[in-house]
């Protein structure tokens, strides 16, 4: 056990230091410490003024050490340190922690921006959500097995257990990524995030039903903003589609299963985030494959690359590129988050980061907005933050840490 205590600048002579027994029988100094000389009158031989560590025998309490000659006595040690020494030993690794989740949203939320304005340029020349969804994930399978073969990140280790339990979380990551590319090809991008941040909603009622979670009471009325500021809006938007609404509904739905079970299926397991993702990706990749072209097909692929190429030239191909580059990205470092956070508290970061998108694609995009439509908007992101901070005092209160 380590103590610190603080007192005012004393001065402290051996010769002053008498030891008494339970009989108030007087010990001298000497026989507990080393001798002090007191040939300079009274002038501090050992100064107080930092902090002193008290370390004893035994973890949490004093033990007694049985001294023959002077019965039962705690052995002690004590050492001068620094404030900043007792404070650094506090909790140096939570923050730390902190501090990388927030470089990881920043970075998550930043990559996620660029991506959604390559994303709808894309759409804009080439309305094929479908081989747009194709491309993205092929291009963040293509640059994982590259990584993997030049030995850039290591390979994970799996077997097919590992597999098995990742389809589900596949089949979830395909649904949501087709609709939410479906949805922008069909509205605003504005509109589909300001539908989407209705997600927390969706978390919790799949967390209540499906894992079987209990919340207090003030955390389902902070949802109540969150819904009635994404209804607000829908009803208010000028070019509101129900395709690209049902879309961004149906987005919601599949990426909280998708959160729920990787985080599930993250726990015992020794691949990271980031080789997790990429082994969710190559499977996303084989299961929406013969869908696209079932749906759309290489005819309509064909005829509809001619007419971009006609309209956009060349760069249109960048732009495919940059779409599908930034999205394997974004995703990737979302997955390194998910190894330290909840699944909750990735839907929070995920609808926080939907402002940064929303503000740069209407400004980019030059979007018409009605007031009363930015004011739904405004509602569901400030019912997003209430919730985020009402969850976050119910369920990690802040400790106070007090020094004396």
């Amino acid at each position: 056990m380590i103590s610190s205590l603080r007192q005012p600048v004393i001065g402290i002579t051996g010769s002053d230091l008498v030891l008494r027994q339970r009989h108030a029988t007087p010990i001298k100094a000497r026989a507990f410490l080393p001798s002090l000389s007191r040939e300079k009158t009274q002038r501090s031989l050992v100064s107080v003024q930092k902090p002193l560590h008290i370390v004893s025998l035994g973890v949490g309490n004093f033990v007694p050490v049985k001294d023959d000659e002077r019965g039962d006595l705690v052995k002690c040690g004590a050492y001068e340190a620094d404030r900043s020494e007792v404070e650094a030993a506090s909790t140096p690794s939570e923050a730390a922690k902190k501090v990388k989740i927030g470089i990881y949203f920043a970075t998550w939320w930043a990559l996620n921006v660029v991506f959604n304005i390559y994303n709808k340029k894309v759409l804009n020349a080439y309305p094929y959500p479908w081989l747009t969804s194709t491309l993205s994930l092929a291009c963040g399978s293509l640059m994982m097995l590259i990584s993997w073969a030049t030995r850039i990140a290591e390979a994970p280790k799996t077997d097919l257990e590992f597999w098995k339990s990742l389809f589900p979380v596949a089949v979830a990551h395909t649904i949501g990524h087709v609709a939410a590319t479906v949805s922008m090809s069909k509205v605003a991008v504005s509109f589909t995030h300001i539908i989407k941040s209705g997600e927390p909603a969706f978390s919790v009622l799949v967390s209540r039903f499906i894992l079987g979670e209990t919340f207090p009471v003030p955390v389902y009325l902070s949802l109540l903003p969150i819904i009635g500021g994404c209804a607000l809006a829908a009803v208010t938007e000028l070019n509101f589609n129900m395709t690209g609404f049902m879309g961004a509904m149906i987005s919601n739905l599949a990426f909280v299963f998708r959160n729920i079970f990787s985080k599930k299926g993250m726990k015992g397991k020794s691949v990271s985030g980031m080789n997790y993702y990429a082994c969710l990706s190559i499977l996303s990749l084989a299961i929406l494959t013969p869908f696209a072209i079932a749906v759309e097909g290489p005819q309509l692929w064909a005829a509809g690359y001619q007419t971009a190429i006609s309209q956009i030239g060349p760069q249109f191909i960048w732009w495919v590129a940059a779409q599908s580059v930034f999205y394997h990205l974004y995703n990737q470092v979302s997955y390194m988050s998910l190894d330290e956070i909840s699944p909750l508290t990735f839907s929070i970061g995920n609808t926080m980061k939907r402002i940064s998108v929303i503000v740069s694609s209407i400004i980019i995009f030059h979007t018409p907005v009605q007031p009363i439509n930015a004011l739904g908007a405004a509602i569901a992101i400030l019912g997003t933050f209430l919730y985020s901070q009402v969850f976050h005092i119910i369920y990690y209160p802040k400790k106070n840490a007090i020094y004396t």
